[in-house]
């Protein structure tokens, strides 16, 4: 029996380089085993995955190469200097 969409794992990868690249934007995004590969590339690479199932499935609704919606920025932004505040803790140990 298939699982309904729904249930299976999603997973959307960001990018963002400063305000050189403006808002971010989505540059992978998938289910099931392509969302098991994002994660799995992102983590080989060091890169932090953060598990929010709301915000991934708010991300899910944009289009590859999109920048992110403006009604995301606040909560993107947030995540961002999270995840700075996580890289600089590591650097200082």
């Amino acid at each position: 029996m298939d699982e309904p969409k729904d249930a299976r794992r999603r997973a959307v990868a960001l990018a963002y380089n400063g305000e050189q690249s403006g808002a971010p934007h989505v540059v992978a995004k998938g289910y099931g085993d392509i969302a098991e590969r994002i994660i799995e590339a992102a983590n080989e690479a060091g890169i932090f995955v953060h598990d929010a199932p709301e915000l991934v499935a708010l991300l899910m609704q944009v289009d590859l190469d999109q920048r992110i919606p403006e009604s995301l920025y606040q909560v993107i932004a947030e995540l961002l200097v999270w995840i700075g505040q996580i890289d600089n803790n590591a650097d200082t140990k």
